[in-house]
């Protein structure tokens, strides 16, 4: 029948046959390879991630879901973030606690760097928690140590930021029986009833520590400020504390 079409017709089937024949070069068996090789590739940097914050979690003695928690209230899974006081990545890491974790660590040259800013940041999760348990940490982790030292030294009011963060934090882990954020003071022996108690059971039995976990040389003068001198311990126990007003909020 085409032979019977005047040529420019002629000319037209044959193109049209062409176009659909070329329409069968890639077979749907291609096409399904190329879509599960594009799910494939979106779905990479999140297993990446997993691993990284597996690595850290092993390393540094650190719940997983610790890591996971803290990561998603910083950045919220950004690792290009930097805060207005320049915190950098997942974990958001200020520069300056950066440079002693790297030092300390032996981590790279980029803090944006995924896997470094994560084990960066557990690292520094672990220093926190073994300086002022649950919930404190967490506190310390976003105020920073020096600010939270201060808050349990003089009763200053912690930025609202922060008790935001950790009573979110504490809900989510699991932290709602741990002492609330208020300031704290030694008190003689015999009045140790009134003392809040130590790190809730829920915090304390999913640390690993039986191993001595990888640790960064911190400054801890903040911590020094906090023990007490010879003379006080002949007369208290600076073990417990004593209840105080509740901060202004």
């Amino acid at each position: 029948m085409a032979l019977l079409l005047p040529s420019g017709r002629r000319l037209f089937a044959a193109s049209a046959i062409l176009i659909a024949l070329s329409g069968c070069a890639n077979p749907p068996a291609a096409d399904a390879r190329d879509t599960v090789s594009r799910s494939a590739q979106a779905v990479t940097p999140s297993s990446d991630i997993d691993a990284f914050i597996a690595e850290a979690a092993q390393r540094f003695r650190i719940p997983e879901r610790w890591i996971r928690a803290v990561m998603q209230a910083e950045s919220a899974g950004n690792a290009r973030a930097v805060s207005s006081a320049g915190a950098m990545g997942l974990m958001q890491i200020m520069p300056g606690t950066w440079a002693e974790l790297r030092t300390a660590h032996g981590f790279g040259s980029d803090p944006f760097d995924r896997r470094e800013n994560i084990l960066a940041g557990t690292a520094y999760l672990r220093q926190m928690y073994d300086q002022f348990g649950a919930p404190g940490f967490l506190a310390a982790y976003n105020a920073g140590p020096g600010r939270y030292a201060e808050h349990l030294r003089t009763g200053r009011t912690l930025p609202r930021e922060t008790r935001r963060y950790v009573a979110a934090l504490s809900q989510e882990l699991g932290f709602s029986n741990a002492a609330p954020l208020q300031p704290v003071r030694t008190v003689s022996a015999d009045r140790w009833q009134a003392a809040p108690l130590f790190a809730p059971v829920s915090a304390s039995s999913e640390i690993q520590g039986s191993a001595e976990p990888d640790r960064a040389s911190f400054d801890m003068r903040t911590a020094d400020e906090l023990r007490p001198s010879r003379s006080q311990t002949t007369q208290s126990n600076p073990l417990f504390v004593s209840r105080t007003e509740e901060p202004e909020r």
